[in-house]
Parts: structure tokens; C-alpha cells; sequence
């Protein structure tokens, strides 16, 4: 056997023997959070689609119009060939939806966060970050080469601690954090951490990919995704003109980066249209996992994910293979996405779940005992 296939072999089996190997499984999405998978009918409380507009027609009828007019895809990066008349309507309502002075849509939220951080800071500056900031930001720190240092899950005190011990020393700050936090489902507190930011002549930038709500805290620079709750694919950066101006030709992500094809931001922008326009859609999926945390006598749900920590892998993923039983697919998350012996069932909800599937769901977690 060829030494790079051995290697990955025995990658392979640790893997498997740690109960951390991810398979992909064809899965065929439809709407009302319905998956077809091996020939079974089941509700998915594993999907990001928190409203339910990749399946949207008004959204599926941009992607397809945008299509016929564009073609199939960019060409080359935007600042070749790749920058179609559909980015600048995006971008506009982008701005606008978050209050910022300007957007720049990316290929991907990761691409944005990974682009963003190493086009402001360098050696000899400081980067803060959460201690449970997505794995993108903290790519992007390490290809920033500043000095991270992580401070306890949404704890402002340990921020400021390290920042009066630290900041001194750095040209430049950049505090880092999620605004809902993909695996735990609760909210940084961004108003105090934007305070503390502009006390300690720091920058805050924010990653919004689990969140559709419009900015409600000041940031310097908040980054998200359009494959979410928008129904799409890509990702963006909202601040102000110059830094965006900035980006395009600062941020080597964006610009080594193909464009995205027309489609993807035909269907974004219509489905922005309908978040915001739609207030009562907009709210539908934290209702929904209020229900389920009503249910089972848990604290309530502070944004659409609501996570049930079970521990050990192989636990996690049994209980998950039990809900799919039962007609309900709950993927396992298992290290390293979260903790060592912090495995555990991640709910997601979204606008067109039914209230009888949550409340059944609800009883099957009480029986199993896992709250």
C-alpha cells in the first residue's frame, strides 16, 4: 500500500475506534424540514435552514431567472471577471439590514472570517477570542500571526483582565466573538464587549452566521453567511466603507477566490427581501425552540439551536441513531467541533417545524432520560 494511503488508513481507524468518523450519508432535502434518507421519511432538526428559504419559490425562481441571464457561474474572481451586476443590490441591502455603511460578499463565511482577521492584524498585535469562537476565526488568527489569546465563554471580566494585562504591549487589538454560538445556542453579550473595546482602543468583530436578526450592537466589523438562514450559499462583511474598500483588495480570500455563481446571489438577495420584510417568519424558529426547551423544563432557548450534552461519542451517536428510529434525524456532534466528553445532540430549529413533531421529540428525550 502506496505510504500516504497507509498514513490515512490508520488516520481512518483512530478515528473509527474514537467514534469520531464522520460518513457521508446522500440525503434529499425537501420542504417542511422533511429529509429522504435510505429510503425513509424523516424530520430533520439537524438542518441551518432556520427559515426555510432554500426551498422558498420566490427564491428558487431568482436563482433559476439569474441562471438563464448570467450562466452558470462567475468566470473568474470578482476582481477579473467575476463581479456580475447581481453583487451591488446584495450588497446594498446587506449594509442596510446590519446598519453599516457597506458590504462585500465572500465565497464562503469561512472565506470571510479567514480573509478579515490576517488583513488587520499581524506580528506584534493582539487578538482576543472566545473560547468558543468557530474554528474559521481561529484559522484565521493563526494565519494572522498576532498573539491569540483565549478568554472564557462569554465572560466580559476575563476579557477585560486580559486586555488591561495585554493591550499595552500590541500596536493593534481585535476582539473576536460569535453572536450565537453555533453549538451551545446562547448569544455573546456584544454590547458589553463592544464597550469594553472602544475603553481599550481595541476593534470588536462579530460573526453572525447563526443569527438573522437585524445588528442590534455596534461592531467594527461582523462577518456571516448566506447559506443559513438565507436559504443560499456564500458569505459577507458588513463595516464601514473604507474598510471594506479595504478588503477587496486586502483580504486574500476574496481575492484569490472565484466568484460566486449568479444563482447563489440571485437567491440571496431575494431571500434578504423576505427576512426583512417578514418579521413573523423571523421569529418563528426561537418560538419553536422555546416549545421544545418548555417542554423539557429547560432554561428558554435563546436562539434556534438548542444543544442536549450527552458526553461520551459513542453515547451521543447511539442516541442520535435512537431519534432516527423513531423518525427524526439529530446529528451527534462529537470532538473536535466541541469538547472532549462534551458530545452531544445539537436540535436545530427551524419556521416550518410542527409543534406535534417538537413535542413528540420532546417525550422521546424525557424517556431516554438525557435532561
Amino acid at each position: 500500500m502506496p505510504a500516504l494511503a497507509s498514513a490515512a488508513r490508520e488516520k481512518l481507524q483512530d478515528l473509527t475506534d474514537t467514534c469520531r468518523k464522520r460518513v457521508l450519508m446522500e440525503s434529499h432535502r425537501g420542504g417542511d424540514a422533511i429529509v429522504m434518507r435510505g429510503g425513509r421519511r424523516l424530520v430533520s432538526f439537524s438542518c441551518n435552514d432556520y427559515l426555510g428559504l432554500s426551498q422558498h419559490a420566490a427564491v428558487k425562481a431568482a436563482a433559476m431567472a439569474a441562471v438563464e441571464k448570467y450562466g452558470a457561474g462567475a468566470g473568474a474572481s470578482r476582481l477579473v471577471t467575476g463581479n456580475h451586476p447581481l453583487y451591488a443590490e446584495l450588497e446594498t441591502n446587506l449594509a442596510a439590514w446590519k446598519g453599516t455603511q457597506a458590504a462585500l460578499v465572500f465565497g464562503s463565511g469561512y472565506l470571510a472570517n479567514i480573509g478579515v482577521i490576517p488583513a488587520f492584524t499581524g506580528k506584534g498585535d493582539l487578538l482576543l477570542a472566545d473560547k468558543l469562537v468557530h474554528a474559521c476565526l481561529i484559522d484565521g488568527a493563526q494565519l494572522s500571526g498576532a498573539k491569540l489569546i483565549r478568554f472564557r465563554h462569554n465572560d466580559v471580566g476575563d476579557c477585560q483582565r486580559l486586555l488591561a494585562a495585554q493591550r499595552p504591549q500590541h500596536r493593534h487589538c481585535l476582539i473576536v466573538t460569535d453572536e450565537v454560538y453555533s453549538m451551545d445556542g446562547d448569544q455573546a453579550p456584544l454590547a458589553e464587549l463592544s464597550a469594553l473595546a472602544k475603553a481599550h482602543d481595541a476593534w470588536l468583530m462579530a460573526d453572525g452566521a447563526h443569527s438573522f436578526a437585524a445588528a442590534h450592537a455596534p461592531v467594527d466589523v461582523y462577518t456571516g453567511t448566506l447559506s443559513k438562514a438565507l436559504g443560499s450559499y456564500g458569505g459577507y462583511v458588513a463595516a464601514s466603507r473604507d474598510v471594506i474598500d479595504y478588503l477587496a483588495t486586502g483580504a486574500r480570500s476574496f481575492m484569490f477566490s472565484t466568484g460566486l455563481p449568479p444563482a447563489a446571489i440571485a437567491a440571496a438577495s431575494a431571500a434578504l427581501a423576505i427576512v426583512r420584510s417578514d418579521a413573523g417568519l423571523v421569529a418563528r424558529p426561537l418560538a419553536k425552540a422555546r416549545l421544545f426547551t418548555g417542554a423539557l423544563g429547560l432554561p428558554p432557548a435563546q436562539s434556534a439551536i438548542v444543544p442536549l450534552v450527552i458526553g461520551e461519542e459513542k453515547r451521543a451517536v447511539k442516541a442520535a441513531q435512537a431519534l432516527e428510529q423513531e423518525g427524526y434525524l439529530v446529528t451527534a456532534i462529537r470532538p473536535p467541533t466541541v469538547p472532549l466528553g462534551a458530545s452531544r445532540l445539537r436540535f436545530a430549529f427551524c419556521a416550518q417545524h410542527g409543534e406535534e413533531d417538537i413535542l413528540a421529540l420532546a417525550r422521546i428525550v424525557k424517556r431516554e432520560g438525557w435532561v
